[in-house]
């Protein structure tokens, strides 16, 4: 009778511990999903850190290049010098800001990649600009190269041109000679007669022979006699004539005459006032084509 109220008991307690380990190994196994889940939450998690923080280093390395590129371009010294180098502080600006934030989210990183796409696009634009003030360049300075070369055929032009006009102008020269002055005296007839004596000198008569010029220009011909005293004063109508060149002229008289591309001899006579006394000396007389002189001669009164 004893022995059969143990055997219920042992049976009894063998229960208890059946139950008991089902429980754990229920409990258990109701646990361990969770377990797993968590543990692929905290990998997921972490895999995400990583990949940010990769994708924030690869966008640090792509402006440190960018910001390399416009140091090199800085250097170049060419016209877009200052708006590279605005361009480059933008550059700086963004890696320090991108630096300095720690565990960027996601949209912070799509707004990273933005900023870089955007510097990467003015790039882009500078590049192209540079790339088309090179062909300018290339063709100013083409153009310059034709300038030039056409300022050196317009200067030879020009050279002979100015050669031509003055071989023109030479040849249209009218060629003058046999200048010669006398003193004339007036006899109680009225007859004019030459004298070398002062008291008796009323005038002087100038003469001189031009050339036959075919290339001269034809028509009225004026020429400027000067006659000069021993003090150097201006015998005659003793007046100022201005020319085109700045250049002037006091001269005694004039003579005209009208050429038509034949030899000529002219002839003038200084009559000064009827009080002007002829004294003893030489006398200077100058002959004039406009500004310049073409001959000269003098007479000496005793």
């Amino acid at each position: 009778m004893k022995k059969q109220h143990e055997n219920k008991w042992l049976k009894a307690l063998l229960l208890v511990f059946c139950g008991f380990g089902l429980g754990i190994t229920v409990f258990v196994f109701s646990n361990e999903p969770n377990k797993s889940e968590k543990a692929r939450t905290i990998t997921s998690h972490f895999s995400e850190n990583n990949r940010q923080s990769l994708a924030q280093k690869n966008i640090l390395d792509s402006l440190a290049t960018l910001k390399l590129a416009y140091d090199v371009a800085i250097l170049e010294k060419t016209a877009l010098s200052q708006e590279l180098e605005i361009e480059r502080k933008n550059v700086e600006n963004l890696m320090e800001i991108i630096k300095a934030s720690e565990n960027p989210s996601p949209s912070q990183i799509q707004i990273y990649r933005k900023q870089l796409s955007s510097l990467n696009a003015k790039v882009l634009e500078i590049k192209k600009l540079k790339s088309q003030n090179k062909t300018l360049l290339t063709e100013i300075q083409s153009q310059s190269l034709i300038m030039s070369k056409q300022k050196e055929e317009n200067d030879t032009l020009i050279s002979k041109q100015k050669k031509l006009e003055y071989s023109l102008k030479d040849a249209s020269k009218l060629t003058s000679d046999n200048f010669n002055v006398i003193a004339l005296r007036e006899k109680s007839s009225g007859k004019e007669i030459e004298t070398d004596k002062a008291r008796n000198t009323k005038k002087f008569k100038v003469s001189f022979s031009v050339t036959g010029n075919s290339a001269a220009k034809t028509g009225k011909r004026v020429f400027y006699i000067q006659v000069l005293d021993q003090k150097n004063s201006v015998l005659g109508e003793n007046k100022l004539i201005e020319f085109d060149n700045g250049k002037a002229l006091v001269y005694s008289f004039i003579v005209a005459v009208d050429f038509q591309g034949k030899p000529a001899n002219i002839y003038g006579i200084l009559n000064p006032a009827n009080e002007y006394q002829f004294k003893k000396g030489t006398y200077f007389v100058n002959f004039f084509d406009k500004q310049e002189i073409i001959g000269s001669t003098s007479i000496t009164l005793d």
